[in-house]
């Protein structure tokens, strides 16, 4: 059974506190490399106004901020309170406003923002086509996004691999952390998550003029590249 946004949205309240941890460890320090991929995808300058959604913690953000400078500004966006309460400790760098709100309603108008990332966020969205409309819908014409994921890889090598990375090493990383449960259930929501082809499709219909999914590090993950 998929879960409804109230679970994991209390996933998330859960993992907040050791969430950095557990992806320095899982990832080995990779993710913020490809988070740093996402964010020069997104082609976010100086002086723009950017957003992240689903923001975690905030450590992408920040990446989107050193590239929008003093002079722009981002917007984090999360509605965890307890991942948006661990964003607000992180040192200021750069013109950064946390935000609670839901990827599905965005409290924004029209065409607000020059660049948007989202890591990790889109697959746990309860309304994936939805969620891209809003992303849409507050985007300036022209802006881009770009969206970081796990990846369903098409090879079934590739895909074994990452179950069992996921099995052996994510998972009992998490157990070590009290949140065995929590981190198990990456694979079935990943299983239920559309592949790179599909997302591309679901973006045009969101209304995209442009839309091409990156597979990254040997296909474990994605990048899904949009411009309105």
């Amino acid at each position: 059974m998929e879960p409804s946004a109230t679970q994991v949205q209390e996933l998330f309240d859960r993992v907040a506190p050791v969430y950095d941890r557990v992806n320095d460890a899982t990832s080995f320090g990779l993710h913020r490399v490809w988070k740093r991929m996402a964010v020069l995808w997104s082609g976010a300058k100086a002086g723009d106004r950017a957003l992240d959604l689903c923001c975690g913690s905030g450590d992408l953000a920040q990446l989107l901020g050193d590239r929008t400078g003093k002079t722009g500004r981002v917007w984090g966006v999360d509605f965890s309170a307890e991942l948006l309460a661990v964003a607000r400790s992180r040192p200021v760098r750069s013109p950064i406003e946390w935000v609670r709100a839901d990827a599905l309603n965005l409290p924004f108008t029209d065409c607000s923002f020059d660049a948007a990332t989202m890591g990790y966020g889109l697959r746990n969205l309860t309304d994936i086509p939805r969620g891209l409309s809003e992303l849409y819908r507050v985007l300036k014409p022209g802006a881009t996004a770009a969206i970081l994921d796990f990846n369903r890889p098409r090879s079934q090598w590739v895909r074994g691999f990452q179950k069992t990375y996921l099995d052996r090493v994510v998972v009992p990383q998490a157990r070590s952390q009290g949140l065995e449960a929590e981190y198990a259930y990456i694979f079935p929501s990943l299983e239920r998550f559309p592949d790179g082809k599909t997302q591309v499709q679901l973006s045009r219909d969101a209304g995209f003029s442009r839309a091409v999914h990156y597979p990254i590090a040997l296909g474990l993950m994605g990048v899904l590249v949009v411009s309105k």
